[in-house]
């Protein structure tokens, strides 16, 4: 699903559809969605769009 999410976002900008992609997982998501989400990532994540994976680094980072 993240990938499809990833796909309706690939007309913008790398860094762009990241954050688009970051903030829509983030706002309509339930937090077990992206627990799982977030392990499958660090279990390699095969088959993640790239931007799936600059997502999830946004969502991990500390916030300003």
């Amino acid at each position: 699903m993240a990938n499809q999410i990833a796909a309706n976002f690939a007309q913008h900008a790398p860094e762009q559809a990241a954050t688009e992609v970051a903030t829509h997982i983030s706002s309509f998501w339930a937090p077990s969605m992206r627990a799982d989400l977030f392990a499958y990532a660090d279990d390699g994540g095969p088959g993640l769009d790239p931007i799936v994976v600059a997502a999830l680094e946004l969502m991990r980072a500390p916030s300003a």
